[in-house]
C-alpha cells in the first residue's frame, strides 16, 4: 500500500480498488508482474498476491504462455469480469489510482 494513499480510506476499499486497478491494467495490456510493478510501484509480492486475489471478486484472470516461448514467458488476461463492470472501472480509473496513491 502506498504511503501517498488518501487519509481515512479503509483497508477494505484499498484492497478492492487495488484489485480493480490491477484488472484494468491487465485488460489495457500491462499484463506481466514486472510491468505491473513498474506501473504501480507495487512490490513483487503485493502484485502476485493481488493477482491471486482477483478470483475472490469472481474475476477470471489467466496466464497465457507466449506461443513458442519457454519458462513461463507471457502475460495475464482477464477472460471474465464476473460481477464487475469494466466500463465503470475505466471511467473511475483516475479516482481509483489517486485513492491508492499510484503514479
Amino acid at each position: 500500500m502506498s504511503k501517498a494513499q488518501a487519509p481515512g480510506i479503509s483497508k477494505t476499499r484499498t484492497s478492492f480498488y487495488r484489485r480493480l486497478y490491477l484488472a484494468h491494467l491487465i485488460d489495457s495490456g500491462t499484463n506481466t508482474v514486472a510491468a505491473i510493478m513498474a506501473a504501480t510501484g507495487m512490490p513483487r509480492r503485493t502484485a502476485q498476491d493481488t493477482l491471486a486475489a482477483l478470483a475472490e471478486l469472481d474475476l477470471v484472470c489467466e496466464f497465457e504462455q507466449t506461443p513458442g516461448a519457454r519458462h513461463q514467458q507471457g502475460g495475464y488476461r482477464i477472460s471474465d469480469w464476473g460481477p464487475i463492470d469494466p466500463a465503470w472501472v475505466a471511467r473511475h480509473i483516475n479516482e481509483i489510482r489517486e485513492t491508492l496513491g499510484y503514479p
